[in-house]
């Protein structure tokens, strides 16, 4: 039987409050129950060590569980807790603090908030859950996101900044008029090459991002996706691409918010942990563009990386 923490030496409290895991389940369990996949999924971890860690807590008396159907839903025991171990919690809860790790749980919870309330008989994996099934098996989930695209007029230049192996211009390439990859990747350039080599409407260049070769008001819309974090100099870039946009011509800019994974500058050579919107909004406006919104992605289920946001702005002028 699992020993509350009004009952257990300090030791033992101590040990299971020293693991970050368990100091962000008990965090996000006191705000909310939930259940071990939404947890999985806010924590971007597998089921089985969510469920690891779960049980831990759950021998030591910090949470409770019920069911719910056939699944099982966790909440922190305030209400049981001494003063001592209150204070304790207290003090960990304090000592954590709201770093970028932290904050990307408390967007990934209200992500997953928004979808019970709006659509809470998929949430419980009854009829609206087996039609999200159905319809992935029979049409698969990207259409949308390429019937979207339909929407941009035909007669534009777009500009591809940091074009990778052109995934987006492969999608671009056959509903614009031309379409410019730009790339200071040789190997990037060539796969890209390679597979845009049936599209004749694409134009390679290998180039920085600050310093495009491209001529002044070109380009209808540039984006820079997934690309600044390797930049020295993320504004000189977004200078550039207002540079070459034509008056009322649109930058989208997608990339990672601020995160605390450092080691990602040794594996994949990043040289910034994301950013701040507050900071990207400043670029904007200093590079001459109307800031006109940001956008916190939703976050894939199956996703391991940082949180995702899509920043739009506009060149002043008709």
């Amino acid at each position: 039987m699992a020993s509350p923490p009004s009952r257990q030496r300090l030791t033992e409290r101590l040990a299971l409050l020293s693991e970050m895991t368990r100091l962000r389940l008990l965090r996000l369990l006191e705000a909310e129950e939930l259940g071990v996949g939404e947890l999985a999924s806010i924590l971007q971890l597998p089921q089985s060590t969510v469920s690891r860690h779960l049980k831990s807590l759950l021998e030591g008396g910090w949470i409770v569980r019920r069911s719910e159907g056939t699944a099982s839903m966790y909440r922190l025991v305030s209400e049981s807790l001494n003063d001592d171990a209150r204070e304790l919690w207290q003090l960990a809860r304090k000592q954590l603090g709201t770093p970028p790790q932290v904050r990307q749980d408390d967007h990934r919870l209200k992500q997953i908030l928004s979808r019970r309330e709006t659509d809470t008989i998929a949430y419980f994996g009854r009829v609206g859950g087996e039609w999200d099934a159905i319809r992935s098996e029979l049409f698969g989930t990207s259409f949308v996101d390429e019937a979207l695209l339909a929407l941009i007029p035909p007669g534009w230049t777009v500009a591809d900044l940091g074009c990778g192996t052109g995934d987006i211009a492969v999608r671009l390439a056959t509903l614009v008029q031309t379409v410019h990859v730009v790339d200071m990747s040789k190997a990037m350039l060539a796969a890209a090459r390679k597979r845009l080599a049936s599209h004749k409407n694409v134009k390679f260049h290998h180039s920085d991002l600050t310093a495009l070769p491209l001529e002044d008001a070109s380009v209808d819309a540039a984006i820079i996706s997934l690309v600044l974090h390797h930049v020295n100099h993320p504004a000189g870039a977004i200078r550039e691409a207002t540079r070459i946009l034509k008056p009322g011509g649109r930058l989208l800019v997608i990339d990672m918010l601020e995160h605390d994974r450092e080691q990602y500058r040794q594996t994949m050579g990043h040289k910034w942990l994301g950013f701040r919107p507050a900071d990207m909004a400043t670029w904007f406006t200093a590079a001459g563009l109307d800031f006109h919104k940001v956008t916190n992605l939703p976050a894939d289920a199956n996703a391991k990386g940082p949180d995702l946001f899509a920043m739009a702005g506009s060149r002043p002028g008709s």
